[in-house]
């Protein structure tokens, strides 16, 4: 991704640029013009490509492209079970009261469905215009360009079927031509049905790894195939999927030090996962199966906000034995963040004494005192203040908090941006033992789960589990300690019918608040208003 030729990142922004439109459904019409241009040859083509990278990478940064506030995952990842809202402001207001808070003119839901559709008009342009007989490329181009735009297809439907259920489907470049005011929603069985249809052209079509960081191979519609095969259970396909990921020799869990800091005495296997400088393939991370991709000062280079949202401000109105300011942000701190989201008390208690996964690496539980000019008396630079969170559950707004460290970058040149250029891991193959694990529950039965489990558990130092101990609840723990803020938490516990009765029972905010309505999101006013033939039905409650 940042060997980029710039032509034809130009070229993507304005592919993107002009298949996006104000109105919901209704694209504008003048991206026909470069369409007709750009996509003749196979240069053009990755152009387009390159343009729906740029769209994925947008996950992780703000909800409107530029923005450093309101990381547009929010909704996938706070308002359940292990993560909550640390903020009065952005969507983790809506994660905590719900109520007449999550409501369709929410502009958060406008712009989440925004972004993925017109993801999804540019990858049918994509889609539909390699059928042009008159382009110069050869058949293996062809496919592997239309399995990368299936794929993020099938990405973007697996967002929309999560977050509102029967959502429209549409698999036609939009054009001026085509503008349609009377769409109906699909059942969602129906889109799941295209997704599969365009994760298995992505499969075959994809080589078995890919050399350029960012880049996706065939492990990545496979690992989403067994997710998709869990939620509509098929259970036996979820575990031949998983098991194929695992199984392929160019990927393999990180079980040993590596990297940049593999030689300090701190730190494990796991966090060196998370360490700048080692996320991706190149630099020696097996594991990751595909990552964020972001650059400084390139055009086009993207950046992620996971930092920000993620890393509580403990530098902000926090006063270790009674002394302001002792704590700046740095670059050995994590950089600055505004700790819009944190972990519940529940996710928190979850890791036992030595397992990794909840060290001192892994978590901010304390602050070092950083700042010569405010030392309060009788301590010294570097000495550190322990969080005392035990006992206590979550606050809004509650900076002795304790924050993940897996997205800590700070730019030296620039140590109050809000913006993060590093690196940053979207999926491991992690994920995948423990979709394969549940999928050998529900088919193999909890022995052959626990063994599974065991392989990540002995790469964290914590204790092995019998077969007695695997559960689909004990899943979810492990997943918590395993991938808090990797997953998209909300999807994992809707597809295990676990949202309520988890978030109920574990996050103290939610809690008093959602009803079984809040399993889906309302469908956006402007998306019902601009649908003009046809009424839109909007989801049951609102």
């Amino acid at each position: 991704m940042k060997t980029f030729n710039k032509i034809f990142i130009l070229l993507a922004f304005i592919v993107v640029g002009f298949a996006c439109s104000e109105d919901e459904l209704i694209e504008n019409p003048p991206h026909i013009l470069a369409a007709d241009v750009l996509y003749v040859d196979y240069a053009g083509f990755q152009a387009g490509v390159n343009g729906l990278y740029a769209q994925f990478r947008r996950e992780r940064a703000g909800e409107t492209w530029g923005s450093n506030n309101d990381l547009l995952i929010d909704p996938a990842l706070s308002g359940v079970d292990n993560c909550y809202g640390n903020h009065r402001s952005g969507w983790a207001r809506i994660g905590n009261d719900w109520g007449e808070r999550n409501k369709p003119t929410e502009g958060h839901y406008r712009n989440f469905w925004n972004w993925l559709y017109n993801t999804i008009n540019a990858a049918n342009t994509i889609i539909v215009r390699a059928e042009n007989p008159d382009v110069d490329w050869t058949e293996e181009q062809k496919k592997h360009i239309l399995a990368e735009a299936r794929f993020f297809r099938a990405w973007c439907y697996r967002h929309l079927t999560f977050m509102w259920g029967d959502v429209p489907l549409n698999l036609n470049e939009s054009s001026g031509s085509n503008v349609i005011t009377d769409w109906e929603r699909t059942p969602v069985a129906q889109v799941r049905q295209q997704i599969e249809e365009d994760l298995l052209f992505a499969e075959a079509n994809l080589p078995d790894y890919h050399e350029q960081d960012g880049r996706i191979a065939k492990v990545v519609p496979q690992h989403y195939l067994a997710e998709l095969y869990l939620t509509i259970g098929e259970n036996e396909k979820a575990k031949q999927k998983a098991q194929a990921v695992i199984d392929n020799p160019n990927y393999r869990l990180m079980t040993e030090r590596f990297g940049v800091e593999a030689s300090e005495p701190s730190g494990s296997p796991f966090s060196d996962l998370f360490v700048n400088g080692n996320t991706n393939r190149s630099e020696g991370n097996m594991e990751e199966l595909l990552t964020v991709q972001c650059e400084l000062e390139v055009i086009g280079g993207g950046y992620n906000i996971m930092r920000r949202w993620c890393r509580n401000r403990l530098y902000s109105g926090f006063k270790p034995w009674g002394k302001s300011n002792a704590v700046t942000f740095s670059v050995e701190g994590g950089g600055r963040g505004i700790g819009r989201i944190g972990p519940t008390r529940f996710a928190m208690e979850l890791y036992e004494e030595g397992d990794d996964r909840g060290s001192d690496e892994m978590w901010w539980t304390f602050a070092v005192l950083n700042n010569p000019d405010a030392i309060p008396d009788g301590h010294a630079l570097g000495d550190t203040f322990r969080i005392e969170w035990q006992g206590r559950d979550e606050s809004r707004g509650d900076y002795y908090w304790p924050s993940t460290s897996k997205w800590d970058y700070a730019n030296p040149n620039d140590l109050a941006g809000g913006s993060s250029y590093n690196d940053i891991i979207y999926l491991r193959l992690a994920d995948t033992y423990l979709l394969l694990a549940e999928a050998q529950l529900l088919t193999d039965g909890a022995t052959a789960a626990a063994e599974t489990i065991n392989v990540l558990r002995r790469r964290a130092n914590a204790s092995e589990v019998t077969a007695g101990d695997v559960t689909l609840d004990f899943i979810l723990d492990e997943r918590s300690r395993e991938l808090f803020t990797e997953e998209h938490r909300r999807y994992t516990l809707l597809r295990m019918n676990k949202w309520f009765e988890r978030t109920k029972l574990y996050n103290k905010l939610a809690s008093p608040n959602i009803t079984e309505r809040d399993k889906l999101f309302p469908i956006p006013q402007t998306v019902i208003d601009a649908n003009l033939t046809v009424p839109m039905e909007q989801n049951p409650g609102y």
